[in-house]
């Protein structure tokens, strides 16, 4: 009596799955053993390409439930009030591999797959409000700082803080990097920020820019390089096993979802640029404004399938939600759909992860692993505009033209930006000890730079605040003395 038989992928029965075909006890083995060759071929290819950058992730289902009103700013069926829709959050960090430590210092990504019935708006952000670049021509250049030598193959203080004191644009981001938020202990005490500039249209065809923040409900609790070290000395896996058990456990996680609108004429006057996704809008200039919450509540069945594969890209909005001129944005509409076409393949939207909840009309056709209606059930509507009752545009949702013009050319995104204000703000915000633990890491992250690189950082610490730079100068110092005193 045996229970459901093995198969081969084309559905025969298979009789032996523990041993090869083979000319006798201690003779070769056959090739007609389709059975191994089969298993064999499979498991060559179960692998995928990692991602480039946030390739450890920890992620679970959830919802969305709207307790406020925000119709005055969105005509988006996301946001009606008491509305509630089912959503996907990945969490990850941004530099390390696959098999990286969850609890090392870095930026955490926060990217939101929300189902909804007009189709899944993706919101691809941070646990951070800002981020290191500001022109996306050199996203490519940060990342190759922060991944591996190509001699040494091994991550390199000095390649990070040569591009970071030639970027000063990058010191808001370096601060809150280096300060107690660096680690987050686990995924549910941190915040998430939908970090770019985006838009939001009301049914009157009203723009607003906006801001979108995740607040965790479970408060903030953060590790020390210390603590770190002694967590990934025991496991590599903190946070998948935090996020996994705690929701296993039914204790769900909740995140309340605030925005900062700024009217779309606002854009013209702010000191800042408002789309300069190395700057935050001041909260007493434009408050959070209360929409809902986030929760999740239910594990992965399978976490290739629903985790790994998911595929998150900004370029994936809903009427009443659009984009801003936030350069690095607009360089990630493309980025992001094109890195999931290399992946994971030509239909990655059609995966069942990735699938919208509501119906799905377009003209693409063909390519790999076209699993899903190719044309068959109306063959003769296979391009657009045709005559046999193929889906048709829908201009009721057009958006209101940008209020923005000007001549093409490559701007310097340094000229007129003031990178050190709103570091010198965030910095005056940290108690004694908070700047004691920040100069601290900063330090221990500049242990090997050379002098040169590290005196040209300085300089614009010095320019944030004298304090800043100094405090990092005795960090130095104190831990040259410590190496010295080890080294008697």
């Amino acid at each position: 009596m045996h229970g459901t038989p093995i198969t081969t992928t084309a559905g025969a029965p298979i009789a032996d799955n523990q041993n090869s075909l083979s000319a006798g006890p201690r003779g070769p083995l056959l090739m007609q053993d389709w059975q191994l060759i089969e298993k064999l071929a499979h498991q060559n290819r179960e692998r995928i390409p990692e991602r480039v950058v946030h390739a450890k992730g920890w992620g679970a289902f959830g919802t969305l439930t709207v307790t406020h009103d925000i119709s005055k700013y969105t005509r988006a069926r996301v946001f009606e009030s008491g509305s509630q829709t089912p959503l996907l959050l990945r969490f990850s960090t941004v530099a390390g591999e696959m098999g990286a430590a969850d609890a090392e210092r870095d930026v955490r990504g926060f990217a939101l797959k929300f189902y909804t019935s007009e189709g899944n708006w993706d919101l691809v952000g941070n646990n951070t409000p800002v981020f290191f670049i500001r022109d996306p021509l050199k996203f490519p250049d940060f990342i190759h700082t922060q991944k591996r030598h190509p001699r040494t193959n091994l991550r390199s203080s000095t390649a990070a803080w040569d591009f970071w004191s030639l970027s000063p644009e990058a010191l808001h981001q370096v601060t809150i990097l280096m300060s107690d938020r660096g680690i987050p202990t686990d995924p549910m005490h941190m915040n998430g920020y939908g970090s770019h500039t985006y838009s939001l249209v009301n049914a009157d065809g009203e723009r607003f820019w906006v801001k979108f923040h995740f607040k965790t409900q479970q408060g903030h609790k953060h590790l020390t390089n210390a603590e770190s070290s002694a967590v990934i000395g025991q496991t590599r896996e903190s946070y998948q096993e935090a996020l996994f058990g705690t929701i296993e456990n039914g204790q769900f996680p909740r995140w309340d979802v605030k925005v900062q609108i700024m009217p779309e004429l606002d854009a013209d006057t702010t000191p800042y640029s408002p789309f300069d996704l190395t700057k935050v809008w001041p909260h007493g200039d434009y408050p959070l404004i209360d929409v809902g919450f986030i929760e999740l509540n239910r594990n992965a069945s399978n976490y290739f399938a629903e985790i790994e594969q998911a595929a998150f890209s900004p370029s994936n909005i809903v009427p009443g939600i659009g984009f801003s001129p936030d350069k690095v944005l607009q360089a990630r509409l493309f980025s992001y759909a094109d890195a999931h076409r290399y992946r994971l393949g030509t239909h990655y939207e059609a995966l069942p992860v990735n699938a919208p909840k509501c119906p799905v009309n377009h003209y693409h056709r063909d390519g790999s692993m076209r699993f899903f209606d190719n044309f068959q059930s109306n063959p003769n509507a296979y391009y657009e505009p045709n005559s046999f009752g193929g889906p048709t545009q829908a201009p009721e949702y057009r958006e209101p033209p940008l209020r923005i013009s000007g001549d093409a050319d490559r701007y310097n995104h340094r000229d007129g930006n003031d990178d050190y204000a709103q570091p010198r703000a965030l910095h005056a915000l940290f108690t004694t000890e908070q700047k004691a633990r920040l100069y601290s890491n900063i330090a221990a992250s500049m242990a090997g730079v050379p002098d040169f690189i590290v005196e040209r950082a300085l300089g614009h610490f010095d320019r944030i605040d004298p304090a800043y730079g100094d405090g990092i100068r005795a960090a130095l110092d104190a831990a040259k003395g410590s190496a010295a005193e080890a080294n008697r």
